[in-house]
């Protein structure tokens, strides 16, 4: 059964690159952040899977919204929003780090560009940190601006990635570290530039910070890209949940914590820093998380799409549930993520789990990435 169609209206931002996206024939798309994240190119998730596996793509990820945060108490305001360590950030960098409210619990879990000493951009997954990060800045009096800059993210994933992101920028882009980014030029502008991106098939994200260029970056990474087999494509289920990466408002919300998502390591819990939330989150670590989120694969033929949670049960009793699956055409099987309870989250744990069209599918957990 096909899903509803979505009515766009200007609540639902255009980006700068719709134009051209609707050209090559878009036939689908979701909101994030208010914004059209394109979502089907009329090909099925397994060809582009495939594609994205070997080539390269252009993504439209202009949803990825940038919250940022400048003045002489920046780094401060950063600080107090994430358990993560900033204090040997370095301009430059990339640091994946979740953002937690006075519960320990995940306001959101974007990547932080760190663009000066008194300058960060945080892009963002679907949730209102602009606010948040307004409303902290007003409540605790930190000298900071925080607003939404005309940035719109251009994602280039694929194996083929850094060869069509050098002809267009330049042989220097391939120098990039991961998680690192630097400035390029294009046309009368320098644009960040990271080896960075939302599958683990390499890439890079380019940040534009002026929307009447959309055409332009768009033609000239697509006119490089001839010759490379490129494609427009979008973030794909399977290539995400095999590889391990989680999104929010999927598998984790406000309810759940950056341990219960294996974020341990981004999180401080010795004291040496000051967080919102830090005591709550403390505490959750001496007692231990009740769930984490695991990968779980599965049998009994593809799957349906998972638009809720799906039971999973142990030993005849529930023990978690699945946010996310799909068939997984060089697996052979279903593989899926979810949260999983503590003394069953061990890889090789036999479960099964209740999909939405009726079947128990016996299967197993296991670690991530698959």
């Amino acid at each position: 059964m096909s899903s509803p169609a979505l009515a766009v209206s200007r609540r639902n931002r255009r980006t700068p690159y719709t134009d051209r996206i609707e050209t090559l024939g878009v036939q689908g798309y979701s909101i994030v952040n208010h914004t059209l994240l394109p979502k089907a190119f009329g090909r099925t998730v397994e060809e582009e899977y495939w594609h994205l596996r070997s080539s390269v793509q252009l993504w439209d990820v202009s949803c990825q919204r940038q919250v940022e945060v400048r003045g002489p108490e920046a780094a401060y305001l950063v600080q107090m929003m994430t358990p993560r360590d900033l204090g040997s950030a370095v301009v430059g960098q990339c640091l994946y780090a979740p953002l937690i409210d006075d519960k320990a619990g995940l306001i959101n879990d974007p990547v932080i560009l760190k663009r000066a000493e008194d300058w960060y951009w945080l892009s963002i997954a679907d949730s209102d940190v602009l606010l948040w990060a307004k409303g902290l800045a007003l409540g605790l009096g930190i000298d900071v601006a925080v607003t939404e800059p005309d940035v719109s993210p251009l994602a280039v994933q694929g194996p083929r990635a850094e060869d069509l992101v050098a002809a267009v920028f330049g042989d220097a882009v391939q120098n990039l570290a991961y998680f690192r980014f630097g400035l390029f030029d294009f046309l009368d502008r320098q644009l960040v530039v990271a080896r960075s991106g939302y599958s683990k098939q390499g890439g890079f994200e380019i940040y534009l910070d002026d929307s009447s260029l959309g055409t332009e970056l768009w033609d000239a990474l697509w006119s490089a890209g001839q010759g490379l087999d490129v494609m427009p494509g979008c973030p794909n289920l399977i290539e995400r949940i095999e590889g391990g990466l989680l999104s929010y408002g999927n598998e984790m919300t406000r309810s759940n914590n950056p341990l219960e998502i294996n974020l341990d390591r981004f999180c401080a819990l010795d004291g040496r820093i000051d967080y919102i939330g830090r005591p709550a989150l403390e505490d959750i670590s001496r007692n231990g998380p009740a769930q984490r989120s695991r990968g779980v694969v599965f049998d009994g033929g593809p799957c349906p799409a998972c638009g809720s949670p799906w039971p999973v049960y142990a030993a005849g009793r529930p023990v978690g549930y699945v946010t996310s699956a799909i068939w997984s055409p060089r697996l052979k099987r279903n593989v899926a993520l979810g949260m999983i309870q503590t003394g069953f989250w061990a890889t090789g744990q036999s479960v099964s789990v209740h999909s939405a069209d009726g079947i128990e599918r016996s299967g197993s957990v296991q670690a991530m990435p698959l």
